[in-house]
Parts: structure tokens; C-alpha cells; sequence
């Protein structure tokens, strides 16, 4: 009498008929598929992943490059709004006193230059009208090797002429005064279009 009543059964009964069992070569066939397909569809989706962040990183980046560019313009034109009072001010009224205070001691240093290079000529100083008291204080009070200085009506304040021998120069202080001026109002009209174009 055989005991397979006492023990459980675990033979496979289906409605369909007869279960085909895999050997060990088939099985680990299919095995070898499974996870090939299970590699090759996570590698599609790390691929698709990478893809999605490059792209976010992309678009992260130039968004925040347009908005530091933005910010760096905009606070680029009000700070050049809020300093024009201040260099109008520099222009209209501190540069032509420094400029004015300075006129005789800067024609002093070219006519004493001009006179090393032609030792012993004859020298010739021609200025504004007014402006040879100030410029006369400064010069050397020996007749012999001062100076003629000479006020020419023609002459603005700010600009003079010096000849020694056959030397000359032109000193005009109001060119570059308005050299300055242009050059600071073309910045503003050029920073005023950008706003404007934006």
C-alpha cells in the first residue's frame, strides 16, 4: 500500500489540457529575454528622462539669463537717469570753474615748455579780455624774459594763444568743454532709445 494518498499533490491540473514544463535551457532562455527587454525599456526611459532634464535645463537657464540681462539694463538706465542732474551740474558749473581757476597756470606750463625749446626767442601771450591780470600775477616780474601778454577781444573765456619764436599754440578750454558736454548728452540720447526700444 503506497502512502501518496497521505501526502499533498502538486501536480498542475488545468481546464485546457496538458501543462508543457520548460528545461533548464529554455527557461533560462526566456529568463535571458525577459531581462533584455526589461533593460532595453529602462534605458529608453533613462534616455527619455535625460532628455526631459537637458531640456528643462535649457529653457531654466535661459530664462534666467534673460531676466539678469533685463535687470543688469534696466538698472543700468536708471542709474543713468539718476546721475544726469549730477553730471549736468559737472558740466554747466564745476568743470568751467576747475577749468577757469586752472587757465592761468596751464598757460604758464605750455609757455614755459615752449620757451625750453626755444631758448632766448621772444614770447607772446594772447588772451581773453580781462584775463591778463590773472595770468600776469603768475608770470615772472623781470621785464627781459616776461612775457608780452596782449587781450584779444575775438579770444572766449577759456581759450588764449601762445608764440614763442616761431612756436604756437592754441589753448581752448571751451572745445573741450564741449567735447565733455556732447559726449555725455550722446550716452543719455543712446540710453534714453534703449528704454524706448524695449
Amino acid at each position: 500500500m503506497s502512502i501518496a494518498h497521505l501526502l499533498e499533490d502538486f501536480s498542475v491540473h488545468t481546464s485546457c489540457g496538458a501543462v508543457h514544463l520548460l528545461d533548464e535551457e529554455a527557461l533560462e532562455e526566456q529568463r535571458l529575454a525577459a531581462f533584455e527587454q526589461g533593460y532595453g525599456a529602462g534605458w529608453e526611459d533613462a534616455l527619455q528622462t535625460q532628455e526631459q532634464g537637458r531640456n528643462q535645463l535649457e529653457a531654466d537657464l535661459t530664462a534666467t539669463l534673460s531676466d539678469l540681462s533685463f535687470t543688469y539694463q534696466e538698472a543700468l538706465t536708471r542709474m543713468t537717469f539718476s546721475l544726469e542732474p549730477m553730471f549736468q551740474s559737472l558740466i554747466e558749473t564745476v568743470l568751467p570753474e576747475t577749468l577757469e581757476r586752472g587757465f592761468a597756470t596751464r598757460l604758464t606750463e605750455q609757455l614755459s615748455e615752449m620757451a625750453r625749446e626755444q631758448v632766448g626767442q621772444p614770447m607772446q601771450l594772447t588772451v581773453p579780455v580781462g584775463a591778463s591780470s590773472q595770468i600776469e600775477a603768475l608770470l615772472p616780474q623781470d621785464p627781459a624774459t616776461a612775457p608780452q601778454v596782449i587781450e584779444d577781444p575775438a579770444l572766449e573765456p577759456g581759450q588764449a594763444r601762445l608764440q614763442v619764436g616761431t612756436s604756437r599754440r592754441e589753448v581752448d578750454c571751451t572745445a573741450l568743454l564741449a567735447s565733455i558736454a556732447g559726449a555725455f548728452d550722446a550716452y543719455l540720447f543712446e540710453a534714453k532709445e534703449a528704454v524706448s526700444n524695449e
